[in-house]
């Protein structure tokens, strides 16, 4: 099943539509959605390692958009979409530590969890439920996040091919790889606050 999904996303990134397909992901992992571009971002610039840093930039300016909407539930919405969002993944009950954690760590929270497969909805609703600064929260976000795609572009646009021939040869262990760092993420979250 994800062998045909994986192709499906390499024929896509031939469409006129990958690029706008790749943005909505984004936005909406930043702020609601469960699945991380990297589903998208990684296969398109596989199929196509000269665009790579064009994906790249999509996706870092979907995603500080959604964030800005994640920072918005936040802030504005938290007693109802913002809670439900954090209580559906499952970390309503650390929510207040990760709050507190913010009034002393606020820039470190955003620039690590911005690079790493801890769910990025958890840090943009959470900076706009403790209030944290808008424009450094927008700025670390620009940084983290353009780090985290860039990174993971650069390396697909220098050694696209062979990275291409090595998923594809074991694309079943790629993709185990891929969960754990899912897994560990949401884990990583539940116990560090």
């Amino acid at each position: 099943m994800f062998r045909r999904l994986y192709d499906w996303v390499l024929t896509l990134s031939g469409s006129r539509h990958a690029i706008w397909a790749l943005a909505a992901v984004s936005f909406a992992e930043s702020s609601f959605f469960p699945v991380p571009p990297d589903v998208l971002l990684l296969p398109m610039a596989l199929a196509k390692p000269n665009r790579a840093l064009l994906y790249a930039g999509v996706c870092t300016v979907s995603s500080v958009l959604g964030g800005l909407l994640g920072y918005a539930i936040g802030a504005l919405l938290y007693d109802s979409i913002g809670q439900w969002l954090i209580s559906a993944y499952g970390y309503g009950e650390n929510l207040e530590a990760f709050r507190q954690a913010y009034a002393q760590y606020g820039e470190w929270i955003i620039l690590i969890k911005g690079i790493t497969p801890i769910p990025y909805k958890l840090v943009t609703i959470t900076s706009g439920f403790a209030g944290y600064d808008l424009m450094w929260f927008t700025i670390l976000s620009i940084i983290t996040r353009g780090a985290r795609f860039y990174l993971l572009a650069g390396l697909l646009h220098r050694y696209g091919n062979p990275i291409r021939q090595i998923v594809e040869e074991h694309f079943g262990l790629v993709l185990g790889v891929l969960a754990v760092f899912v897994v560990a993420g949401f884990v990583g979250v539940r116990y560090v606050f």
